[in-house]
């Protein structure tokens, strides 16, 4: 059985002390949660704070039952890149996870399938699990071709991957429509786009890592659709935004996935 993953990317939001303070009310609520407590939990459970946020939350995100990681990473290990930092110095930091093909990072930087090739690649090398992310805008929904758009995401980057396992890889379903939008798929439209995408992966590299790997969903995502959203059956949990900056609705989201386990 797939094991659930809950992840909050802060986006920039949050210094050091106001991301202390999130990520420690995160970590009391979920010590309240029994089935995390086990020493293999049913459900993940992430956060993803701006760069200079990362080393004041990793006190309290060790790991059990809070992992830690990045939005992003650059797409080269070192050298004259102002501003970037690389995915070995995440992994130096106590991250063990990072995201990478969010949209907004598709939208204003323009990063590329070459790009995130060689992200994930770096991330790997680092010992990081890397989260892809890809999904369809609105107009490509209404032109019907949020498939066409999901499978050619999928095939410009995982095939061309030095490595992929179901250990060292996520996948993360974005509805862009649904993002900030207070819209969200429908329980049918995210199976079945999950669904789609495991597909797309079989062919592409077989199908035990298809039935393998975790796909999250990654449109608003909140406690009150989290649990149906999550008894879907390709559907592994959720890459949340907006709902991760408060603590009670973020683990509310966590508190959908631990029912179902």
């Amino acid at each position: 059985m797939r094991r659930y993953l809950v992840a909050g990317n802060w986006k920039l939001n949050l210094g050091p002390a106001a991301g202390l303070v999130l990520a420690s009310g995160v970590r009391d609520r979920l010590a309240s949660l029994d089935s995390l407590a086990s020493a293999e939990p049913g459900c993940d459970v992430l956060v993803c704070p701006p760069y200079v946020t990362i080393p004041a939350v990793r006190e309290v995100a060790d790991g059990h039952p809070l992992l830690l990681g990045a939005q992003t990473c650059a797409d080269h290990e070192s050298g004259a890149f102002t501003g970037e930092i690389s995915a070995a110095m995440l992994a130096e930091v106590g991250c063990s996870h990072v995201i990478v093909g969010h949209s907004e990072r598709r939208q204003y930087q323009r990063e590329s399938d070459d790009q995130f090739v060689r992200k994930i690649d770096l991330a790997h090398a680092a010992g990081l699990t890397a989260i892809f992310c890809y999904g369809e805008l609105l107009d490509e929904r209404q032109a019907g071709r949020a498939e066409t758009v999901v499978r050619d995401q999928i095939t410009g980057v995982l095939p061309r991957l030095a490595s992929v396992t179901a250990e060292n890889t996520l996948l993360a379903y974005e509805p862009v429509w649904a993002i900030g939008t207070g819209e969200t798929a429908t329980p049918e439209i995210a199976q079945a786009m999950h669904a789609h995408s495991r597909t797309v992966v079989g062919e592409l590299l077989g199908g035990e890592l298809a039935a393998d790997i975790r796909i999250l969903y990654g449109g608003s995502c909140k406690p009150t659709n989290a649990r149906e959203l999550f008894a879907l059956p390709d559907v592994d949990g959720g890459l949340i935004g907006g709902a991760s900056l408060d603590a009670e609705s973020f683990v509310g989201i966590v508190e959908a996935a631990v029912a179902l386990v």
